[in-house]
């Protein structure tokens, strides 16, 4: 093995601007009875935070967001957290789950089965280390690119990013034996840059290469591109490029002979 890339999935691999993301304003929109409905930026600016990779607690802490600057304490609100997570999932998986007809039917895909393929056939391993959970995750790296048999730590398998145990588990799936060949995590947020900073401080031995992949809804202005871009090169990343491919063999090459 040359390397190994370990992809994140949300805003990397499927594009969740209309799944995810609308799941998280839908709730936030049901639990404030109407108040407020978060936009991409809103949603966009708590992810900035860097600690809220789970979409369920942060649908729950921007709904107590919204009641504080009514003046409410979070103690009088008292939303259910086992409520939150059942009307997400019912927008997000659908009514019937294990159909999965809800959001998640719709995703785009931002990469295809055959650059997983290029980066097999030039020696270069590869896994998954996602928040989303294995059902959805699978459902993406299973049934939709066709990938049988990839490593995937989900959320059930680790702490949330940007505790790198995940990335560790994935990587430590594909070494047979530790060997520190250089590895790689492609990821759309600040926690994702995080997680590689961590792992740089809880395994120095190895080269860590982060790398800011810019999701399709920040793509719809120059100014929104940039501002995303900085705020992924300030929480570490390496480069930000806008898709997933454009992180070629020769790319990869340069990057870990740097």
């Amino acid at each position: 093995m040359k390397a190994i890339i370990i992809f994140d999935i949300d805003g990397v691999i499927r594009d969740v601007g209309n799944s995810y993301r609308k799941a998280i304003a839908d709730t936030v929109e049901h639990f404030t009875e109407g108040g407020w409905r978060p936009t991409m930026e809103d949603l966009d600016n708590l992810k900035s935070e860097g600690i809220w990779n789970n979409d369920w607690e942060a649908s729950q802490e921007l709904a107590y967001r919204y009641f504080e600057a009514q003046d409410k304490a979070r103690q009088e609100v008292g939303l259910d957290y086992e409520r939150i997570v059942e009307f997400f999932q019912e927008r997000y998986r659908g009514k019937h789950p294990e159909l999965f007809d809800g959001y998640i039917a719709d995703e785009p895909l931002l990469v295809s089965s055959s650059y997983f393929e290029q980066l097999s056939n030039n020696q270069i391993s590869y896994g998954f280390f996602s928040g989303a959970t294995r059902g959805s995750a699978e459902f993406t790296i299973k049934h939709r690119l066709k990938l049988d048999n990839s490593i995937l730590v989900a959320m059930e398998d680790a702490p949330s990013k940007p505790d790198p145990t995940g990335m560790f588990d994935a990587i430590s799936k594909i070494e047979s034996t530790p060997n520190n060949i250089p590895a790689f995590y492609l990821g759309d947020t600040v926690a994702d840059m995080y997680t590689v900073a961590k792992a740089k401080e809880l395994k120095p031995e190895r080269k860590w290469v982060a790398i800011g992949i810019l999701p399709p809804h920040v793509q719809v202005s120059q100014t929104r591109k940039e501002d995303y871009a900085q705020k992924l090169m300030e929480a570490g990343a390496e480069i930000v490029l806008s898709n997933v491919e454009k992180l070629d063999i020769q790319l990869i090459d340069e990057l870990t002979s740097s």
